[in-house]
């Protein structure tokens, strides 16, 4: 880990504890935690491989209406079904995933302090009756889902704001890690058809501010207010990990032609700028704002002038993730091939 990332990560960590001991304005807290859970999350996408996760067009053109589908479907529960009966639904779920999320997010700071032996070889356990459902791991995740169980704990039993914020940034950070857009035209197609999703949701139905109020679940972070009728500001974790896997993306480019954070810079600032203005409009009209409808613009809008600015419009868009990696496997096994040839003339 290089010194910045290390900064960031201490930067963010200091950030959440710090209004458990002074006062912090909630605007600014939500825009620099936010910023840097992106930052975190995405040098931490930065792999020889890229992420487990790739999305395609299709399922970038679906991805919407599948939200529409979940968030109405939220919706109704709250509304016909008790809400302490689908929050303790909701807790249970949230329980294992935060382990899941926890313990990822932890392990590359704990696997140093362990043998090498506890992080490369697999544990391999199989469910009785069930021996087709199998699940793979190491010792070193064993003992990163340790703090992560009675973290989870804690936030079960107290449902504590700060617990909730941990959380949310693990989800927010692996998101980011673990999900990659394939190419930049991708990305275009999952920012605009949710640009158009938020803006639905939030102005023209009350659906989304409602199940965000309702639902008790570290799917939103929260940042204490002094205003005691508005406790906590609220900022959805796809406000973060949506436009981060963008951003995310722009790094990973910049990665593979060997420039130093070029386009990173501008779909960075692109998303702070866009989130900024999201604060300074809400505050302005005292009124919940879909926050997509000013990262979008700010995100797709700083790349693609810069990108037309450098003339490098063809690249941006011709860039293919699954495609560079078989490209570099490719070289790789020529290497191999050509070495083994000199061995053998040798």
């Amino acid at each position: 880990m290089k010194t910045h990332e290390r900064a960031a990560n201490l930067a963010l960590a200091a950030l959440s504890l710090a209004p458990l001991v002074v006062k912090v304005n909630p605007n600014v807290n939500v825009i620099l935690t936010a910023c840097l859970t992106v930052y975190v999350g995405c040098y931490r996408s930065v792999k020889p491989t890229p992420p487990a996760e790739t999305m395609s067009k299709e399922h970038a053109m679906r991805f919407p209406l599948v939200g529409s589908a979940m968030l109405l479907s939220l919706f109704l529960l709250f509304k016909f079904l008790s809400k302490d009966l689908v929050n303790a639904v909701l807790t249970a779920y949230f329980f294992i995933l935060g382990i899941v999320a926890l313990s990822a997010t932890l392990l590359p700071s704990i696997k140093r302090f362990l043998p090498k032996e506890w992080n490369d070889n697999l544990i391999v356990w199989r469910a009785p009756y069930f021996h087709s459902l199998s699940v793979e791991f190491t010792k070193s995740q064993i003992v990163a889902s340790v703090p992560g169980f009675f973290f989870c704990m804690w936030y079960a039993s107290k449902k504590h704001w700060l617990a909730n914020n941990v959380l949310g940034i693990a989800f927010c950070i692996q998101g980011i890690e673990m999900l990659s857009l394939g190419s930049f035209k991708t990305g275009a197609i999952l920012l605009a058809g949710l640009f158009v999703y938020d803006i639905f949701w939030v102005f023209f139905t009350p659906v989304m501010v409602s199940v965000a109020k309702s639902f008790d679940a570290p799917i939103k972070l929260l940042f204490p207010t002094a205003d005691a009728a508005r406790p906590f500001s609220m900022l959805g974790l796809g406000d973060i990990v949506i436009p981060g896997i963008f951003v995310a993306l722009a790094l990973r480019f910049d990665v593979s032609r060997g420039i130093k954070n070029r386009y990173f810079n501008s779909a960075f600032l692109g998303y702070t700028v866009g989130l900024t203005v999201t604060i300074i409009v809400m505050n302005w009209f005292q009124a919940a704002q879909p926050a997509l409808l000013y990262i979008v613009p700010g995100v797709i809008g700083f790349v693609a002038v810069h990108c037309l600015w450098n003339g490098e419009v063809k690249q941006l868009l011709e860039f293919d993730e699954s495609k560079a990696e078989a490209e570099e496997a490719g070289e790789e096994d020529q290497d191999d091939n050509k070495s083994k040839e000199d061995k053998k003339a040798d």
